[in-house]
């Protein structure tokens, strides 16, 4: 199981966390965070990887810094999306790929017609996984029950979807407290990506660079890899085949 905030076009860490997991249960209902990839993605050209930008949707938050990331609303819908779509396209219109992606990403260009920078995040991450083949399931947050508390409530919530593991990054491993997963019989595996090659980008370009650049079928040849290296580490990363969560 994994649980993160939904990510505008997600890193290849990320994606590849999800990728491993059977759940993915999406936080909506956490405080939205301006620094953080909830609206933004770094965006590299295809041919010239070294040539970054950022990909950001000017949001609006209606309470305030408390305002929850499902509450989010886009300032200029209309000219976000076109930005949007100008810089796909110029970024990745040269991928030989790029005529099977670019219509794949257009429920991500159509989601902005409900407003909210939430939608348009989560719908990026479900068509990046659908196009690698994922069959996990997606849960929503706000409809669970937890209880407060940073690690108690990602241990309710894991638990609310009989995950036997929990697949956490090497960043979270440091803050996560194992005890109220323990108590639930839930396995903390960490998720540990290969740092060489496309990985050596993973943390900081948005996935759909690797996407483009190799092809749904390669890229999700590369991800089972992954997970599969992954799953030998051991017993607690093996319990994370198949029933995994992420969070």
């Amino acid at each position: 199981m994994r649980d993160p905030p939904p990510n505008l076009l997600p890193r290849l860490t990320t994606l590849a966390k999800l990728f491993a997991a059977d759940y993915w249960i999406v936080l909506d209902d956490v405080q939205f965070a301006r620094r953080g990839y909830q609206h933004q993605a770094r965006l590299a050209d295809i041919d010239a990887p070294s040539s970054q930008q950022w990909l950001s949707i000017p949001t609006h938050l209606p309470s305030g810094r408390p305002t929850l990331i499902r509450d989010a609303l886009i300032e200029d819908v209309e000219l976000a999306r076109g930005r949007t779509a100008g810089m796909l396209r110029q970024n990745f219109g040269t991928s030989p790929h790029w005529p099977s992606l670019a219509p794949a990403l257009d429920p991500v260009l159509d989601s902005f017609a409900t407003g909210r920078t939430a939608v348009i995040a989560e719908t990026s991450t479900r068509v990046l996984l659908d196009l690698l083949g994922w069959r996990g399931r997606i849960f929503s947050s706000s409809l669970l029950s937890a209880r407060p508390g940073r690690s108690l409530r990602l241990a309710d919530l894991a638990a609310a979807t009989g995950a036997r593991a929990y697949l956490c990054g090497t960043g979270g491993m440091t803050y996560l407290d194992p005890v109220p997963f323990a108590a639930r019989n839930i396995t903390v595996a960490a998720f540990q990506p290969p740092l060489t090659g496309i990985w050596s980008t993973a943390r900081r370009l948005s996935a759909l660079w690797s996407l483009a650049s190799l092809g749904p079928d390669a890229l999700a040849s590369r991800l089972r890899a992954v997970a599969d290296d992954n799953a030998a580490l051991g017993p607690t990363a093996r319990e994370l085949r198949p029933s995994g969560t992420s969070v």
